[in-house]
């Protein structure tokens, strides 16, 4: 736990540094009067490292609700519907709904339909990621289908949008989604207790006090939150909910309280780390994000499904 902390708080101080430091295939001692910097390079840093936060956050909270390690913003479709709802927005020209209001309807949208479907089939745990799974996937038709009705301005930009950029990160539009996210990440803590009791199974929980149903849709909204503030930043970014908290989970694990806030304490330097590298790797091209993630996810969850396999082996 303390060499964690240690390694958290290096990182802290260096990440964000080096993040200003890095220009172009040069480093250089950053300007913080550079009206440059103030513009686009400091929003950057920080939208960066809220929607790591965010998504790492909710990563751990939907592990306990779905009580399942592979369970992710992206995987399960909260992702999904958060996008469909903003592509609609841009597609259909609804400019006068805001973007993280949109990305968070979407994405609660998603969630709820996704335990009303597991309810209704009765699919178990099981059951719970395969909805999300066929949820994903069909909110992922339905952007395909407006995109494809779209006009070459709005498919460029929403094409963009999807690869999970942070590039477009303005302060007008962190204010908005970091109040959003903010407040789902706030309910998650707030929820976390009744969350590990729910992780001992339902009539456990019952026993425990906790109002289940209560705590599922609560779940749900401060993952929609979180989630949505941080799709309406920077588009879709798969994987770092499901890869940071599993990572803590294996390095500290602990309660669901301490989860959640490792956990995006931890998705916020990953995923600036993951920018930093996507801006400078093949410069002057800047590379979205979210396919940094993309090529860092899938190796992981071979890793962990099969750590996930073994376990249930030997136990």
């Amino acid at each position: 736990m303390h060499r964690l902390m240690g390694i958290l708080l290096a990182a802290t101080l260096l990440l964000p540094l080096l993040a200003l430091a890095s220009q172009g295939d040069a480093l250089a001692w950053p300007d913080l009067s550079d009206p440059l910097t103030q513009a686009l390079r400091l929003p950057r840093i920080a939208t960066a490292l809220l929607v790591g936060a965010a998504l790492a956050a909710s990563g751990a909270a939907l592990q306990a609700l779905f009580r399942n390690p592979l369970a992710d913003p992206g995987l399960i479709g909260t992702s999904g519907g958060a996008a469909l709802a903003v592509v609609a927005v841009l597609a259909l020209g609804w400019h006068a709904l805001p973007l993280p209001l949109a990305a968070f309807a979407g994405g609660l949208a998603a969630t709820w339909l996704i335990l009303a479907l597991t309810r209704l089939v009765r699919g178990g745990l099981a059951g719970l990621l395969l909805m999300g799974l066929v949820v994903g996937a069909f909110c992922g038709a339905l952007i395909s289908l407006m995109l494809f009705l779209s006009d070459d301005l709005t498919l460029r930009a929403a094409s963009a949008w999807l690869a999970g950029n942070l590039a477009a990160a303005t302060p007008e539009r962190l204010g908005a989604c970091a109040l959003v996210a903010l407040t789902g990440i706030a309910l998650l803590l707030w929820i976390a207790r009744d969350l590990d009791c729910l992780l001992l199974g339902e009539d456990a929980a019952r026993s425990l006090g906790v109002d289940v149903v209560r705590t599922r849709y609560l779940a749900a909204i401060g993952a929609a939150l979180a989630t949505g503030g941080a799709v309406a930043l920077s588009g879709v970014i798969g994987f770092v909910g499901m890869m940071v908290p599993n990572l803590v989970a294996v390095l500290v694990g602990g309660c669901r309280r301490r989860m959640i806030l490792l956990s995006a304490w931890g998705g916020a330097l990953f995923l600036l780390a993951a920018d930093t590298l996507a801006r400078t790797v093949v410069w002057p091209i800047d590379i979205p994000v979210g396919l940094i993630a993309a090529f860092a996810g899938p190796p992981f969850f071979v890793w962990l499904f099969a750590r996930q396999q073994r376990s249930l082996v030997n136990g």
